[in-house]
């Protein structure tokens, strides 16, 4: 049975791990969500979905952003914390030396907001929109009005995540009002690979 995360743990301590957009300002803001024409590279939204981490790659950048969010707290401990497979945050293990450069390599980089990927639009926490209802409007703020497209595809993917769905290109297809053949036209490399560590 796979190990449920330790947020208790993490909140006990108020490590910060969320931040909406703090220079971008929405183009189009309502109680249900805000909307970014041009995108926003601002929000960082961390282990807002069930998936875990299942990467080297993955763990630094959450280490960036966690040292990025707290400025003011030696993240040391919290790294070493999160980096423990039996914590529920990682699917693997980590050896000492190779934890020690990583967190090594997060302080050198000096607490600079790490590269993020970009986000049109941002639903509010707990407005009791139900996947389709989200995907209905992804669908006409930057599906329909515009072009499907790696930014809407990821949108979804994000949405179902987080609200426990198991993600395939059909069932975005659909909720994007799309065939599956344009979503299959649009797929990066990275967008496999985040579907798979998505629905893990």
């Amino acid at each position: 049975m796979s190990q449920t995360r330790n947020m208790k743990w993490l909140n006990d301590r108020n490590i910060v791990y969320r931040q909406d957009p703090i220079n971008d300002k929405p183009t189009e803001e309502t109680a249900l969500y805000s909307y970014y024409e041009n995108g926003t590279y601002e929000c960082y939204h961390l282990f807002r979905s069930k998936a875990k981490i299942t990467t080297y790659k993955s763990l630094k950048w959450h280490y960036l952003v966690l040292y990025y969010l707290n400025p003011n707290i030696p993240m040391t401990g919290f790294f070493k914390f999160i980096s423990n497979k039996e914590n529920g945050f990682v699917t693997f293990f980590i050896s000492d030396k190779k934890l020690d450069e990583m967190i090594n390599d997060v302080i050198r980089y000096g607490g600079e907001a790490p590269v993020n990927k970009i986000r049109k639009i941002i639903f509010k926490d707990y407005s009791g929109l139900t996947p389709n209802e989200k995907m209905s409007i992804v669908g006409k703020l930057i599906g329909r009005s515009s072009r499907v497209d790696e930014e809407a595809i990821y949108q979804c993917m994000l949405d179902l995540s987080h609200d426990g769905e198991n993600i395939t290109w059909s069932r975005i297809a659909s909720l994007l009002d799309c065939s599956t053949r344009t979503i299959q036209r649009n797929l990066t490399k990275q967008l496999r690979e985040e579907k798979q560590i998505l629905n893990t």
